[in-house]
Order: structure tokens, then sequence, then C-alpha cells
């Protein structure tokens, strides 16, 4: 593909270890690289990760770095300081009990998740999880907030405005929802065979109702057959149709890792980019597979012309962490960030 040249390229990759490697640094350098995005593998200690993403800056001070840090078992940074968070269901439970002390904490746990992330140089967190649980699904369990979509849609909004008020964006996962689904993903293809009326009626709607409080949104490598043969984050039924068209989205969508089993439907992993692309995503994600990223970012470079641009690196770039951020010792006597702590302590 032939990509206008613009800021930011269509493709989040991953690094190997706690340091870039030169192969690390030439695949950041590389101009449809956009973003990059962290793992467990990659901390150690906080002034580590600090050096690493300014590392990474160096090499692109443009570049997205984002990471999965969403509370519980998804969190990949814990030790050295960074705050233990509980897993959303653990608020929506908090939720049965108490409307305004739920939305209380979900909002210091969104400001607790940025503070700490933007202490170390990282832009943004792919949360919160918007999955309905229905207390069978393997990939999602007790990540999601609750089986109810209006408390979803509440806490949602609650820990997506505690995220803005220190200058981070969020993002929805899994569109249209990966919570009825009990396969994982990662390692399986799962199917949902429910109507596309049974999905927008209870599943899509915290999509719906958030509205303009959504950054970004990630689709689920899911197939819903009767909507479309093709997983969702393949599929311009799901993306464009629906996700831009009927609920009128306007920011950046997301592919999910396509190193996982549910994307290889797709072909190769650099077929699978190109699928995801052209049903409308702005950017794909290249995980835990380097020499497939190289793969990619090769292909995507010589296929043919398609539209891909102003628009999606327009929106990207609104992902940017904004405003000044305090460094880890001076966010330590914030009395916002320890206020947003104590709130956690209390009700966990």
């Amino acid at each position: 593909m032939k990509f206008l040249k613009h800021k930011f390229g269509p493709v989040m990759l991953d690094v190997v270890g706690t340091t870039l490697s030169a192969d690390d640094a030439r695949r950041i350098g590389h101009p449809l690289s956009g973003g990059v995005i962290l793992f467990a593998r990659n901390y150690e200690s906080r002034e580590q990760l600090s050096a690493l993403t300014d590392a990474i800056r160096a090499i692109r001070d443009d570049v997205i770095i984002a990471v999965d840090h969403e509370g519980g078992r998804v969190q990949r940074f814990r030790t050295d300081g960074f705050t233990a968070l509980p897993p959303m269901r653990q608020v929506g439970e908090l939720w049965d009990q108490d409307v305004l002390v739920a939305t209380r904490v979900a909002t210091s746990i969104g400001y607790v998740i940025a503070s700490e992330l933007r202490a170390c140089g990282i832009d943004l967190s792919f949360a919160p999880v918007l999955d309905l649980d229905y207390g069978q699904s393997k990939a999602i369990g007790d990540r999601a907030f609750h089986r109810d979509p209006r408390v979803v849609t509440l806490l949602a909004k609650s820990v997506a405005h505690g995220l803005a008020l220190v200058g981070v964006a969020c993002c929805g996962k899994h569109f249209p929802g990966h919570g009825f689904v009990e396969a994982d993903s990662h390692v399986a293809a799962p199917v949902d065979p429910r109507t596309l009326a049974q999905i927008l009626e209870v599943d899509a709607k915290p999509y719906e109702w958030l509205g303009l409080s959504l950054a970004a949104v990630m689709p689920a490598h899911v197939v819903y057959p009767q909507v479309d043969a093709q997983p969702a984050g393949f599929s311009k039924v799901w993306l464009q149709d629906i996700l831009r068209g009927r609920l009128n989205f306007p920011g950046v969508i997301f592919s999910d890792d396509l190193s996982m089993e549910a994307a290889r439907q797709a072909g190769s992993t650099a077929d699978a980019a190109r699928a995801a692309l052209a049903a409308g995503c702005d950017m794909v994600l290249v995980c835990n597979q380097p020499e497939q990223a190289d793969d990619v970012l090769e292909r995507l470079g010589s296929g043919p012309e398609r539209d891909w641009g102003r628009a999606s690196a327009r929106r990207i770039a609104r992902l940017a962490a904004r405003g000044p951020a305090p460094k880890w010792p001076k966010l330590q006597q914030q009395p916002q960030y320890l206020q947003a702590l104590e709130t956690i302590r209390q009700a966990f």
C-alpha cells in the first residue's frame, strides 16, 4: 500500500525487551510506524520504564506509546510504586452496594492509571473494557464491570473522566461485545450466533451511549455470522456501516492484536493488517512477532493504493497525552493523586 505521508503511520508495534535493540529502533523509525505498545516483559522498574519511553521518543517524538493497563489481571506494571488496581468486576459489585461510591472509585481508578503512566512517559491505556459480564467468557471474565449495559456505561464514563483529568484518552473495547462468547480469541476463533438487533440492543449500547466520551475503540476478534462472515475487526459492516455510520463514532479504531489466533483467518499478519485497514481501522497492532512486524511494514509499503491518510492521522494525533504531567517524585505529593489513592484504598 502507498500511504500518504503524515505524522502518524498506521502500525502500532511492540519492542522485545527492557531496552531498545537496533531492530526495535529501526522498526520504530519506519515511516509506517505510528505507535508502540508495551508489555510486562518491557518493565523492570519505573526508572527503566522512563528510560525506555525516552529512548522511543528520541527516535520518534511523535509516536503514541500505549499499554494494556486496566487493573486486575490485565495490568502490565505492578511493582516499584505502581498501584495494584482491582479487577473492574469489583467496581461493578461496589455499584450494587452504593452507586455514588462506585462512580467516585471508578473516577479515582482512571486518575491513578493516567497519573502513573504519564509519569513514566506513556500516552494511552487501552481501557476501559465495555464488554458485558455474562460470566462465561474466558477472555473477559472479571475484566468486565457488570452484566447491565447501563452500569457498564456509567462506570466506564467515570474511568474515562479520571483518565481525561490527567490528559489521557480512553479506548473502549471490544466492539461490539466479547462477553457473550466463551472462547478466548487469543487462542481460538469465537463465534457469536446472535442477531444484529440482539447485539445492538444490549452489548453495543455502551458504545452508543458513551458517544463522544470515547476517543478510541478496539473491535473484537469475534465473528457474528448473522451480521458478517468476517470478525468485527475485519468487517466493513461493523466498522463503517455500524460503528461509523449508525453509531456516529468519530474517534480512532484500533485493531486488536493481529498475532492472536482469531486474526489468522485473514491469512498472514500482513494480510490481516491490510484487511483491517481496508475494513476501516485507523491503526493495527502487531505484537509478539518482530519478524511479522517487519513483513507488515514492508508489505504495507508496497501494495496497491488505498485511502489511508489525513483523516486517520488526525484522529490518531488526538490520542497524544495532553498538558504537563509531573514526574514520579512530584506525583507522590500531588493532593489529587493522593486523594484518588485513598478513595481506592477505602473501597477495597
